[in-house]
């Protein structure tokens, strides 16, 4: 059993410059509905019909060229956004103090390092910025009112990974060197592999789903807690159709299949044991939260399993309902939700 999965997480680390980091595991981490895409697969034309010329605005060659103090508070004035939510503004005693240890920060050999390695792994972005357009045009073919949000790069020293606001992301681009890179962040081997380029955009619309992901704030059972997730991760399909689930969920294609292959052990696990209605908050984070592996079910089960099943049911349940994508969001009950899913493990015909 599981011989053939092994877990994939995301989570990210903080360091003493900056205060802010943002959980994409919390929203959140990871995407679970093991399928892969169809090389195939076009993207709808009338969704895109919205796309936009976006500009992904490379803090991080401004601020490391500045010399003086003088030159660095102007540069601080111009991204007041990213002054305060990504350089930790509050937590100084003034913008000069900011300003003098973004300077020394800078200056340091490390760091000059670093931003350099990202200098040449990041020279285009190209990929990026196109597959971002079109996510926005996809979300604003959903949700008209969306506004693209200014988009910046910048190289944090492993402080942040991304910070998604409504009006502003900023990308911690040193997160996302190749796993196989000299410099990595301080966080375990099977979290940091999710940290890699092609899994930028997909943790970016997920972080973003959160503000359209309705809940009913009284429930706190792994069941809520799975159906969550599997809106979550149903709203980032959706947005990125074309994108293979590998960078989705963080699976190779045999690990994705053997997902499936085990698809009825997983369920039977959770409906013997009586767990989605369990409060719990210790016994519902062996199945949500970040780990290497779901040890209740097997030591070779991924971890955060509650979630792929959360996702399995929710597109049980957008199919079953036929419903479009604002309206699953909307779905605050957990309970009705998974009823009206009729959701039954399909096993090894994914």
């Amino acid at each position: 059993m599981f011989s053939r999965i092994v877990p994939v997480s995301l989570t990210c680390q903080k360091n003493k410059f900056m205060y802010i980091r943002f959980f994409v595991v919390l929203l959140v981490t990871v995407l679970f509905s093991c399928q892969s895409s169809d090389s195939t697969c076009s993207l709808d034309e009338e969704r895109l019909e919205g796309r936009v010329d976006l500009e992904i605005q490379r803090l991080e060659q401004s601020f490391f060229e500045v010399e003086t103090k003088e030159e660095m508070l102007a540069l601080l004035e111009k991204y007041p956004e990213v002054t305060s939510k990504a350089l930790g503004l509050e937590t100084y005693p003034s913008v000069d103090s900011l300003a003098s240890e973004l300077i020394r920060l800078h200056q340091d050999s490390s760091m000059q390092e670093l931003n350099a390695a990202v200098a040449k792994e990041f020279a285009d972005l190209s990929d990026v910025k196109v597959e971002l357009e079109q996510a926005f045009a996809y979300l604003k073919s959903y949700y008209p009112d969306f506004k693209e949000p200014k988009v910046y790069t910048y190289v944090s020293g492993f402080g942040f990974d991304l910070i998604v606001e409504e009006d502003v992301i900023v990308i911690g681009l040193d997160y996302f060197l190749p796993s196989d890179h000299v410099f990595q962040p301080d966080i375990p081997r099977y979290l940091a592999s999710r940290y890699e380029r092609k899994y930028l955009v997909p943790m970016l619309v997920l972080a973003i789903s959160s503000r359209y992901n309705v809940i009913d704030p009284k429930e706190n059972t792994l069941l809520a807690e799975m159906i969550y997730y599997g809106k979550a991760y149903h709203f980032v399909k959706s947005i990125l159709p074309c994108t293979s689930d590998q960078y989705l969920i963080g699976y190779t294609p045999e690990q994705i299949q053997a997902c499936w292959d085990n698809e009825d052990i997983i369920w039977t696990h959770f409906i013997e044991n009586e767990l989605l209605f369990e409060t719990n908050p210790f016994e519902i984070r062996k199945y949500i939260g970040e780990a290497p592996a779901t040890d209740a079910i097997s030591a070779d089960a991924p971890g955060r399993i509650g979630r792929w099943i959360g996702w399995n049911i929710v597109e049980e349940y957008s199919i079953q309902q036929d419903l479009p994508l604002p309206e699953v969001m909307r779905e605050a009950d957990a309970k009705k939700l998974f009823k009206d899913s009729g959701y039954r493990p399909r096993g090894g015909d994914k």
